[in-house]
């Protein structure tokens, strides 16, 4: 893995990273989906979600969902980063880091422009 930044991904400032967090309640109104739904897609690595600030409950980046559907090749990215035993906190982070790709991997996935992403990811978890 290069020289991402200084902090590992399990430290890193997930408020600071992510500009936008929805909770489950929301995230289900997106996707037409119940919340229960979104729990099952969170324990399935369709979709991610963290404690974002002490206080705060978990919740979802708002970046994974577009045009009310989770972004597409997220959640192939989330199993392959998970079975090379990354955790949503460790996933969320790496998506919203810059990795010179360009931009963030989120963008790239929200841009159709998964391939690379997904390259970056098997090489981390393998």
């Amino acid at each position: 893995m290069g020289p991402m930044n200084d902090v590992p991904l399990a430290e890193a400032d997930l408020d600071a990273l992510v500009p936008e967090w929805v909770d489950w309640a929301t995230a289900a109104k997106i996707l037409g989906v119940s919340v229960s739904r979104v729990r099952t897609m969170i324990r399935e690595h369709e979709l991610a979600a963290a404690v974002p600030r002490p206080g705060a409950g978990q919740q979802v980046p708002a970046g994974f969902l577009q045009d009310g559907l989770v972004v597409k090749g997220l959640p192939g990215l989330l199993t392959v980063l998970h079975d090379g035993g990354y955790d949503d906190r460790e996933c969320i982070a790496w998506l919203h880091t810059d990795l010179d790709l360009p931009g963030r991997p989120i963008d790239a996935l929200r841009e159709n422009r998964g391939s690379e992403v997904k390259r970056r990811a098997q090489a981390m978890a393998f």
